[in-house]
């Protein structure tokens, strides 16, 4: 039913249909979130809105008053929005509330009628009467003292007849009295909508920098713990660890994606694709004998938890055909015609040493189903230090089951994180981030001109942000873009910034500090010799190796995660801005956060994204969006080369591939 002041088109909402409700929008300690909503009423009368946050214990937080927004076009008349701040994890919720604003109402006809002496002294009266519900509202209460001592004086100028009737009014346009009266206005035919969901999650949910590596490349997890202190320096917080359970021997594949001719014995030394889970060693649960023991992997988590580095795990729901899971449970499976289970195929791809896995066998509580058993899985891991799961084309898996599996896991352990690895359509992919996944990987890594850029940093940071939070991967084991694979050292230091900025979370894959570049074949996405089927020993020391672009990429990646860690703006994901500029190769924007002393943190990223020649252009600020007044000049310090300059609205800047991009403080403001 409509309230009496009309509150419709809330958002953030998100709508999971009339049988389920609503689904709670994303949110994390300390992010600002807007609230946004349509407000109205009959006639001429002003109304006011307030945004009320609703704490996981049930207690209301002060509101936060809605302005009105600038209606730009239909879409955004009688448009209120409010930022609001969590500050605990946990189920929260927002209420909108709309009255009649009986103040703003008389403030509105005061002004026109006493300067028109139209009703001048009945205009007063009115006054005088609201004034006084105001003190009667906030009583005898101490922290209001001074607030009554300005309305007292406010309602003594109205009552004033002796003096002029401007001077009268004057007092009661004051700065002081208004700024009393929007802290405590009265609400008359209060309507509210709501509750609606929020989720808030830690602040890891939102922000942290990944490296992903494959323990077997280090030999086992001992070598794999010597990695780490490395890892730490160049400041990720995350490590990533590819599948490390036994391989399947059966249908095993080789170096470069290598088949076995039929009737073939399988070599060796072939070490197979980790993807492919399970063998006469074990299933999702155990640990590959060549790594170690899960001792061993305790040890690793250990060490990296003394780094203050999380380990995630990848979950891959599927199974190599000699995995146990297929011998107990072959209703787990898809049988085709012939009676055979079919193999996972992604034409052209084909994947003839994995099962794909089918959950419609039980429902997912039955305790035969495979549903119950990754459950318990993703709580065994859990019980041995993973707080973070990876998890293996999610796309491809029931939604449901998904919904299922996160609430089962938030109800007892809402610290555990999830990132959706589902490079698919748009609607899988947020409707995968709306029914629980904490993180998704997104379609960065081939955004690569201009427009698609701004296009999607914005779609990303404002439309899609309540839904999914990205993980801006610049490359991954399946993923290396043709941009890395001729753009030298200039093409992998703009995009690392490009991820590093443009998205609170990022990653890379290992290699990526030496400037691995070569694929597979030409037109190819996949490395050659790619980990996915074989161990690649690398030497972490040389930055000249056969296969990379001739740089030490170690130092510029860690200070980009210098900066992130240094500045709050880079933290968070909803505060972006995108910047005009007049070169179809330069890309600007920036992000602002506000400060608990109160001041402001503006960070301004630009990135030329040729990567093989020098661009030049005009940059166009909007000095709004930085918080920073019109025509003013200031002070910017570039955090990554360390030159300072004095700019404006409007900069010239120039750009080469030696130093293909900057980050700017704003210092001073």
């Amino acid at each position: 039913m409509v309230g009496r002041i009309p509150v419709i088109d809330v958002r953030p909402v998100l709508d999971a249909g009339s049988a389920q409700g609503r689904l709670p929008t994303k949110a994390s300690v300390g992010e600002p979130f807007p609230v946004s909503a349509t407000v109205f009423r009959e006639g001429h009368d002003r109304l006011g809105a307030e945004v009320v946050l609703v704490a996981p214990d049930g207690k209301r937080r002060p509101p936060v008053r809605m302005a009105a927004t600038a209606a730009s076009d239909r879409h955004s008349v009688d448009r209120y929005d409010a930022w609001v701040t969590p500050d605990v994890p946990g189920a929260w919720s927002f209420e909108v509330q709309a009255w009649s604003d009986p103040v703003a109402t008389w403030q509105h006809a005061a002004g026109i009628k006493i300067r028109a002496d139209i009703d001048t002294e009945l205009m007063f009266s009115e006054g005088v009467l609201l004034l006084q519900r105001t003190v009667d509202q906030l009583g005898r209460a101490r922290q209001h003292k001074d607030d009554v001592a300005v309305l007292k004086a406010a309602i003594k100028a109205a009552k004033d007849t002796k003096r002029p009737a401007e001077a009268r009014l004057a007092q009661l346009e004051s700065p002081e009295l208004q700024a009393v009266l929007d802290a405590h206005p009265l609400r008359d035919l209060l309507s509210t909508e709501g509750p609606y969901p929020v989720f808030v999650d830690r602040s890891r949910a939102l922000f942290g920098s990944w490296y992903e590596f494959f323990p077997r490349s280090e030999g086992d997890f001992a070598g794999s713990v010597e990695r780490l202190p490395a890892i730490a320096a160049m400041g990720f917080d995350v490590v990533y660890l590819p599948p490390i359970h036994p391989i399947g021997e059966v249908n095993r594949k080789g170096p470069n994606n290598a088949v076995v001719a039929e009737g073939e014995p399988i070599p060796a030394d072939w070490d197979g694709s980790p993807w492919a889970i399970g063998s006469r060693h074990g299933g999702h649960d155990a640990v590959h004998p060549d790594l170690g023991t899960i001792d061993d992997f305790d040890a690793f988590v250990a060490a990296a938890r003394e780094l203050d580095l999380e380990v995630a795990l990848d979950l891959a729901l599927q199974a190599a055909p000699d995995h146990p899971w297929v011998a107990e449970h072959p209703e787990w499976f898809t049988t085709r015609a012939d009676g055979s289970i079919a193999y996972a195929e992604n034409p052209p791809k084909k994947y003839q040493d994995i099962y794909p896995v089918n959950f419609d066998a039980h429902p997912y509580e039955h305790p035969d189903s495979l549903a119950t058993e990754v459950l318990r899985v993703v709580r065994h891991w859990m019980a041995h230090g993973v707080r973070i799961f990876r998890v293996d084309n999610p796309h491809t898996k029931p939604v449901a089951f998904w919904q299922w599996l996160l609430a089962e896991v938030r109800r007892t352990d809402p610290d555990v994180l999830f990132l959706a690895e589902a490079f698919t359509k748009p609607p899988m992919m947020q409707t995968l981030g709306a029914v629980g996944f904490h993180q998704s990987y997104t379609y960065f890594t081939w955004r690569t001109d201009k427009v698609d850029i701004e296009d999607y940093l914005r779609e990303v940071s404002e439309e899609s942000a309540h839904r999914m939070r990205p993980n801006f991967f610049v490359n991954t084991p399946d993923i290396l873009h043709e941009f890395l694979q001729y753009g030298g050292p200039a093409a992998f230091k703009l995009r690392a910034v490009l991820a590093a900025a443009g998205s609170p979370t990022w990653g890379v894959y290992s290699g990526y500090e030496l400037g691995e570049h070569v694929a597979v074949r030409p037109g190819s996405e996949e490395y050659l010799d790619s980990e996915k089927y074989q161990v690649r020993r690398r030497d972490w020391t040389a930055s000249t190796a056969p296969g990379t672009v001739g740089a030490d990429l170690t130092a510029y990646l860690t200070r980009l995660n210098e900066i992130r860690r240094a500045h709050p703006a880079l933290q968070l994901l909803r505060n972006l801005t995108v910047h005009p500029t007049d070169s179809e190769h330069i890309v600007c924007f920036s992000k602002l956060a506000d400060l608990p002393d109160g001041g402001q943190d503006r960070v301004i990223v630009v990135v030329n994204l040729d990567p093989h020649q020098a661009r030049e252009t005009m940059i166009h600020l909007d000095l709004a969006a930085l918080g920073l007044p019109p025509a003013t000049s200031y002070q910017v310090h570039d955090e990554l080369t360390g030159g300072d300059w004095t700019w404006r609205e409007d900069n010239y800047v120039r750009l080469d591939p030696t130093q293909p991009a900057h980050i700017l403080s704003v210092r001073g403001n």
